[in-house]
């Protein structure tokens, strides 16, 4: 399967009459931004604000970060499953508003949503203070469910990335990158002397607000199956967790999966890039040994010399991750897992909740519980009086002068599994 991604650079992002990029720069009609919003009437008022790096601008709650795309050619279109149709996609060719983002904020399970500052040293934790932020703060009807008001929200921030993304279909892209998988038999006979490498993509799916959809079916209900690497760049996966905000895996790190990158970038180099695995992280015993059975499986099947392994979340899906490992080991394959760690705020306790001898290769997104103080900032897109109870905060975090101490965990991505400042794919 082959896909060519058309980066369109998008520098600065405004407010306008006609929703549109020209000369790098994005514009956005606000109105028609909310009327698609109010079109669900699970929703009562949202706010649009724009974010731009730099700025003293502090973005809360987060939920979740998309980037704008558009399908131009080739099957289906972008988010199928959910926006489009459930058509395979990654392949032919896709338009992607580089350096912009839609954010999704809400009070949806206010210890689990996370901050992104545009400035100052929390901006240094994350790779959204670097976009051209167009933020959506929505908040619900009265008396909404939890879960109705995430889908709602969910909904809203992938109508408005698929409305966004629009205004680059017919744009010349400042740069186009070329993606391509072949069948395994061909690439096989392509690459004969180089070591079949395959990535392992664990997939939150721990219940009802800890969920990631898969061509929009929700994970935990799936077994391990086969993607080519170019249908994630398409939006076939998508999140839908509320999870701690350092380690989720947000839309944004689906699209732009970093380890796919890597991969890619070492294909028919140093490695056989054959595809990708993706498995889910179940609360049962026997859905954790079904998957990392039928995971372990997939590789011996696949023939893989290596497979990379990434996490997401902690706790619980530690087991999971050790599980995988210890599995696809005993079948002869060599594995590199990628995890954060939560060892305390001294670094001195245990970094994962499981272990194993046979995990003896690991890249580590660092510790989530280190503390940070984020100084006060200018403006505040959304609201702080959840703060000192959300995950890695407490009692006093937020100070009368508006920063706030905690554990970096609160930073969306800050530790993330598909961290962007580090290189994954090594080890083997």
């Amino acid at each position: 399967m082959r896909l060519e991604l058309g980066k369109i650079n998008i520098t600065d992002v405004q407010f306008s009459d006609i929703t549109k990029v020209e000369n790098g720069i994005l514009y956005v009609n606000k109105e028609e931004i909310i009327s698609i919003i109010k079109e669900d009437d699970h929703i009562k008022s949202v706010q649009v604000e724009l974010a731009k790096p730099g700025e003293e601008t502090r973005i809360t709650p987060v939920k979740d970060v998309i980037e704008p795309r558009v399908k131009v050619d080739g099957q289906g279109g972008i988010f199928p499953g959910v926006i489009s149709k459930v058509t395979t996609v990654g392949s032919g060719r896709t338009h992607v508003l580089k350096g912009a983002a839609v954010v999704t904020c809400g009070k949806i399970v206010g210890f689990q949503e996370g901050i992104i500052d545009m400035s100052g040293p929390g901006a240094e934790y994350t790779p959204f203070s670097k976009l051209n932020n167009v933020c959506l703060v929505i908040e619900p009807i009265d008396d909404l469910k939890q879960h109705e008001y995430e889908a709602a929200v969910r909904m809203a921030g992938l109508k408005v990335a698929t409305f966004i993304g629009q205004a680059g279909k017919e744009i010349t892209p400042d740069e186009v990158e070329v993606y391509e998988t072949k069948p395994l038999f061909e690439s096989v006979a392509e690459y004969p002397d180089l070591p079949k490498v395959g990535y392992v993509y664990m997939l939150q799916t721990q219940g009802l607000l800890h969920d990631t959809y898969v061509y929009g079916v929700d994970a935990k209900k799936i077994v391990p199956t086969i993607l080519y690497p170019t249908e994630v760049m398409d939006g076939a996966i998508l999140s839908g967790n509320c999870v701690s905000a350092c380690d989720k895996n947000t839309s944004y790190h689906h699209l732009n999966n970093p380890i796919i990158h890597d991969l890619y970038e070492r294909h028919g180099k140093d490695i056989n890039f054959v595809g990708v695995i993706i498995t889910n992280e179940n609360v049962y015993l026997a859905d954790k040994e079904r998957s990392s059975n039928w995971t372990a499986k997939f590789c011996k099947f696949l023939g893989l010399d290596g497979a990379l392994v990434s996490q997401e979340g902690f706790g619980n899906p530690d087991t999971d991750l050790i599980m995988n490992c210890k599995k696809i080991e005993n079948e002869g394959v060599k594995t590199v897992i990628v995890t954060d760690e939560y060892a305390g705020r001294d670094g001195a306790s245990q970094s994962l909740a499981d272990a194993d001898s046979k995990a003896d290769a690991v890249v580590t997104g660092g510790n989530a519980n280190e503390v940070i103080v984020l100084p006060p900032m200018k403006k505040i897109i959304g609201m702080l009086d959840y703060v000192d109870r959300i995950a890695g905060g407490f009692d006093g975090s937020l100070r009368p002068d508006g920063s706030i101490e905690a554990e970096i965990q609160v930073i969306t991505g800050a530790t993330n599994e598909l961290g962007f400042n580090k290189m994954s794919a090594t080890g083997f």
